[in-house]
């Protein structure tokens, strides 16, 4: 089973340099829309059985024009929400970057818990049972392998491919996840398998289900997947640590 894990594009907050965390009414810019728009060009071919989003308005406007193509309805899941900041919720990144536990977030991410919010060990573990239930439920209902999407929000999706990376939370900073971007996991009975990391452009043909059984069981000697994996990052901003 593999998932795409979406990131949503550049919205208002990302401009304004605010923690939007879960702030109602944050929408996409201008260039949020077009990269939405050209979603459809980048995943409108492949064989996407099913897509689930965050229901916060960036994440289901940034997949509304996927899914409408594909002809899929979305499906709202709540464990896909970006992390609850609590009181930080709606601040400027240069005033939080004062803050005590700026620090902790950036360096000892397990033991972070946002004040009359939650803690980032709390996030990973809602986020990755929720994918792996969804990911069980379509191998249940397709009968085999499934292509799918979760559309969320950058701490999210660090947290998930730490996860599947087998690396402490702790470490979770040093991955990339930049708005529109890609990243996919493929999971299997024995381990989860990093297949891209924010992806912001290139060819995703590869990402259908390998019809050669010895190509599913994940990486085979010599570093290669069964697939050409390739990834191009070129042409987009970096966007700071923490924009949601």
């Amino acid at each position: 089973m593999t998932v795409i894990l979406l990131r949503h594009g550049v919205s208002t907050s990302n401009v304004a340099h605010t923690l939007a965390g879960r702030s109602a009414g944050i929408d996409l810019t201008d260039r949020g829309r077009e990269q939405a728009q050209a979603l459809v060009q980048r995943l409108g071919s492949l064989p996407i059985e099913h897509i689930v989003c965050s229901p916060l308005l960036r994440c289901q406007r940034t997949v509304a024009p996927l899914a409408d193509k594909l002809g899929i309805d979305v499906e709202p899941d709540e464990r896909l929400l970006e992390v609850d900041y609590g009181d930080w919720t709606g601040r400027p990144l240069g005033e939080l970057i004062s803050e005590p536990l700026w620090k902790v977030v950036q360096r000892h991410a397990s033991a972070a818990v946002f004040p009359g919010g939650e803690g980032l060990a709390q996030v990973q573990f809602r986020v990755v049972s929720a994918l792996r239930e969804h990911d069980a439920a379509l191998a249940r209902k397709h009968g085999g392998e499934v292509l799918w999407v979760a559309c969320t929000h950058g701490d999210i999706i660090k947290s998930v491919i730490a996860d599947a990376y087998g690396m402490h939370l702790d470490l979770f900073q040093r991955i990339v996840v930049e708005p529109a971007s890609i990243s996919v996991v493929r999971y299997t009975p024995t381990a989860p398998f990093v297949w891209r990391v924010n992806d912001t452009g290139s060819d995703l043909s590869t990402l259908a289900p390998p019809r050669d059984p010895a190509a599913r069981s994940g990486p085979v000697p010599g570093g290669e997947t069964g697939n050409t994996v390739s990834t191009d990052n070129e042409g987009v901003e970096h966007p700071d640590s923490h924009t949601e």
